[in-house]
């Protein structure tokens, strides 16, 4: 995202390019990051976080070299640009563009076929493997699509700041783990899911905020996120147990029915 957003400055200020060519391509550099990351675990076998965290690392070495360690600043912007930072009506075009994006997620993951697969695969990539599942390919295209919104958030932060900043980016790491972790002891606990993933990053929005509002030194938003993090990992495995013993509590109860009713 980091990237995203200083190429989005970058490429109008620089290259004079207009808005619409300089964010598709930046959805489109996103995009292939992802598929760097997807590629790399599932051809070459590498741990998803090191690849990750691997690529993440030499992306923001990208960031360092093309803003030289300076900011890149712009003195105007089209308007239509600038929309993407501005309010429709009351509602930021922001949060329209997240729910948007949290109902097709949502749509997708309890009702389509791919999402369903994703759910199997992250449950038990052996199990999806017996079952026909090409888990291989639904891996990358869900790398893919994570760098497509990275790509995306990216060039509305670049509309937010209005300048190219190598430093930018980073601090978006822990609170993204945090969210998604949060989000699997809220809505459906035990399982990570849209909803629960959007109130919890809410929640440390807000909380954030309030720090900042009450005048709270600088150090304490990244104190706040880690120990948020550790938080959302003991709650998110505590929910998941939970959920695993309810789900065997269950099975074996249909079993002890269905042995005093045999059928014939």
């Amino acid at each position: 995202m980091g990237l995203g957003h200083i190429l989005v400055v970058g490429l109008q200020v620089r290259l004079h390019l207009p808005w619409e060519l300089a964010a598709l391509l930046v959805v489109l550099a996103g995009a292939g990051i992802g598929a760097i990351n997807g590629l790399l675990i599932t051809q070459f076998r590498i741990s998803s976080f090191i690849a990750t965290l691997g690529i993440g690392t030499f992306v923001y070495g990208i960031s360092q070299w093309y803003t030289g360690g300076e900011q890149i600043v712009g003195r105007k912007f089209p308007g239509g640009f600038l929309l993407l930072s501005e309010n429709i009506g009351p509602v930021p075009f922001g949060l329209i563009l997240v729910l948007a994006v949290a109902l097709a997620l949502w749509i997708t993951f309890e009702y389509m076929v791919p999402g369903r697969f994703l759910y199997v695969i992250g449950s038990n990539q052996r199990a999806a493997d017996l079952t026909g599942i090409p888990s291989a390919r639904y891996k990358l295209l869900a790398f893919v699509a994570s760098g497509t919104l990275t790509g995306i958030a990216g060039v509305v932060l670049g509309s937010e700041l209005r300048v190219g900043q190598s430093t930018v980016g980073a601090d978006f790491l822990l609170p993204a783990f945090a969210g998604a972790l949060l989000g699997a002891t809220s809505v459906r606990p035990g399982r990570v899911n849209v909803w629960g993933t959007l109130l919890a990053v809410s929640v440390l929005a807000v909380a954030v905020s309030g720090l900042q509002h009450l005048g709270a030194d600088f150090y304490v938003e990244p104190l706040f996120n880690g120990v948020m993090l550790v938080l959302a990992v003991g709650l998110a495995e505590y929910a998941r147990r939970r959920r695993e013993r309810q789900m065997g509590v269950r099975r074996s109860g249909e079993s002890e029915r269905s042995d005093k009713n045999p059928t014939r």
